[in-house]
């Protein structure tokens, strides 16, 4: 699948130059562009092509594969780009420091124009649909139309949540539009949501057809859960030109989105057509071993053929050698990025997500091809949701590892109908959906009291929406979704600031992190390649014998210092600077229509 995707959008790539001329009002005669439109558009196999040509920017070399997904989303209370502290342009672009002129960014192939490119190609694709295409719900025509409207709120979504205030395209470029200023995105919003509105009406549900048998097709149910994010996002506190508000749009009070969301959330849970995967281990092993089956817990996935894409390249568990028996991706691949060194420490001891989300071991050199375990250090923590030794593909591209992006999943919609839920029926409500994300993180003998009394205890709807903070924590660590969330919860500084005690605590052994042990105990298991590590829990401070090695596990100095200190960088405040600037070259390029705000 992931080749046809890839190949087909190549091959059909020549339409969005040709319909291009489709839209030229200075042509007396019928183009021969327009019989190719009238051609592709009115049949599905063609149309099919074109529609997955919209997904070619994704992998584009500095769109998503390499610019967009390594960055954006880190630094939160939660994760950060690993060596924050070390000061340059990739840093900056996590520090909440990026000028416009990042040399990481300021190219004209920078994901911002790659997004555009995606829209401009999805214009075309909607238009032609409309036109030519009779896209009625239940046929093939209606599918592929709404899910050119989906992808084309994808790329206006993370544009949105990256830049702000953006040009808004809805219709092919033609010679009066090739220049358009920023225009509000309540207006970018609004029209979002009322596309995945009419989407969520086209398409099937997981399953339902042979098309949404796979997450690299839009399916209903990400249609509805994706709809129900993105009014959360329209309705929440978000940086405008006049200072951190919410939208004074009434069409995007709390009010209007929040009955939105939950009634979006409400009807993918009932349909019965996702659910999530048995264990949070399981779920992550299925993601790393690429099975993109539909019906499970991932609902869409931003797909990358096996030669594009880098997620296991930036954030898999760190690999030193270039080639070992996990990889062949090349020297010092994963580890970009982690857990921030306390989140470990937050989670309840018996919760089953932790020790899949933070870990603290990288692979050291190959010998004879084998590369073992070794203890990594108390500040730099990896990711463990991303493993090249849960890949059943070996990997032997030393640019791309070719594994999707998971861009959404069940139990996000399980805690968007708690969230929703608690706002406007109270934490009774909610309570429901909580456990049921809970009880799959827990074993059954912790159960009567992880999951029924802890949430039984939650009574007030302010209790409740702290709780749920807290869970989107221990549930999406590592995925980048946790910046958006504390923006529109109005805690983005807050959450830093205590990220940043957090980590002075755990530095010092202080207040919650007195108990946490300085030493920490290790051997090589029977495999001879993985750790059995003692002291990462609390209390684990005896030697457990002659048969382990010690490693010292503090963080202490002015080195650690540093590094606390680059959460976000001095003298910035976090909530000034909740977006990118737009990059130079498209301010010089825009005819004098782009301009930066938030004082860029």
């Amino acid at each position: 699948m992931k080749h046809k995707i890839i190949i087909a959008g190549l091959i059909i790539s020549g339409l969005f130059n040709s319909c291009q001329q489709f839209e030229d009002d200075y042509l007396d005669a019928p183009a021969e562009s327009t019989l190719d439109a009238s051609l592709i558009f009115s049949t599905a196999g063609l149309a099919s092509g074109a529609i997955d040509g919209i997904k070619v920017p994704f992998a584009e070399t500095n769109s998503y594969r390499g610019r967009f997904l390594p960055y954006y989303g880190l630094n939160t209370d939660v994760e950060w780009y690993n060596t924050s502290q070390t000061a340059g342009d990739k840093a900056d672009l996590c520090v909440y420091d990026a000028k416009p002129t990042n040399t990481e960014m300021n190219t004209t192939n920078n994901a911002y124009s790659m997004m555009f490119s995606g829209i401009e190609r999805a214009n075309i694709c909607i238009k032609g649909i409309r036109q030519y295409g009779n896209p009625l719900p239940g046929t093939e025509m209606g599918q592929l139309l709404g899910e050119a409207l989906t992808l084309r709120a994808i790329y206006y979504a993370d544009l949105v949540k990256s830049w702000g205030d953006v040009p808004a395209r809805f219709e092919p470029i033609s010679t009066a539009t090739l220049y358009l200023p920023k225009s509000s995105r309540d207006v970018i919003y609004k029209q979002l949501i009322a596309d995945l509105g009419e989407a969520s009406t086209l398409v099937a549900w997981p399953n339902q057809t042979a098309y949404t048998s796979t997450v690299e097709h839009v399916n209903k149910a990400f249609v509805k859960a994706f709809r129900a994010r993105l009014a959360l996002a329209a309705s929440g506190f978000q940086q405008y030109p006049d200072g951190v508000r919410r939208s004074t749009d009434p069409e995007l009070s709390v009010g209007n989105m929040y009955a939105l969301a939950l009634r979006e959330s409400r009807e993918v849970i009932q349909s019965g057509s996702a659910r999530l995967e048995s264990t949070f281990e399981g779920l992550w092993r299925k993601y790393n071993e690429e099975n993109t089956t539909a019906g499970g817990e991932s609902l869409w996935e931003l797909p990358f053929a096996d030669g594009r894409g880098r997620m296991l390249f930036t954030f898999a568990v760190k690999h030193t050698a270039a080639s070992d028996q996990f990889q062949a991706n090349g020297a010092n691949r994963g580890g970009v990025a982690g857990p921030l060194p306390f989140v470990f420490y937050d989670y309840d001891q018996v919760d089953t997500r932790r020790d899949v989300t933070c870990v603290p071991y990288k692979y050291g050199a190959a010998v004879n091809n084998i590369a073992k375990q070794e203890i990594g250090t108390l500040d730099t923590w990896y990711f463990g949701k991303y493993r090249y030794e849960w890949m059943k593909r070996y990997v032997t591209s030393t640019n791309d590892d070719g594994v999707n992006k998971m861009y959404m999943r069940y139990a996000e919609v399980l805690l968007i109908a708690a969230e929703t839920a608690n706002e406007l029926e109270g934490p009774g409500a909610a309570a429901p959906y909580l456990k049921e994300v809970r009880r799959r993180s827990f074993p059954s003998a912790a159960q009567a009291v992880k999951v029924d009394a802890y949430v039984s205890a939650l009574t007030s709807k302010d209790a409740m929406f702290n709780a749920l903070v807290e869970e989107n924590k221990f549930e999406f660590t590592g995925e980048m979704e946790r910046k958006q969330a504390l923006i529109r919860w109005n805690l983005l500084k807050v959450k830093l600031d205590q990220a940043k005690q957090k980590m002075t605590n755990l530095s010092a052994r202080t207040g919650e992190y007195a108990t946490v042990p300085t030493t920490l105990y290790y051997k090589l298991k029977a495999d001879n390649v993985s750790l059995d590590i003692y002291g990462l829990n609390r209390g684990e401070s005896t030697n457990p014998g002659a048969t382990y090695s010690a490693a010292v596990w503090t963080w202490t100095g002015t080195a650690a210092d540093a590094k606390i200190n680059s959460l976000y960088k001095a003298g910035v405040n976090p909530d000034n600077r909740q977006f990118w600037p737009i990059w130079q070259v498209f301010i010089d390029g825009s005819n004098g229509q782009l301009t930066n705000d938030y004082g860029y």
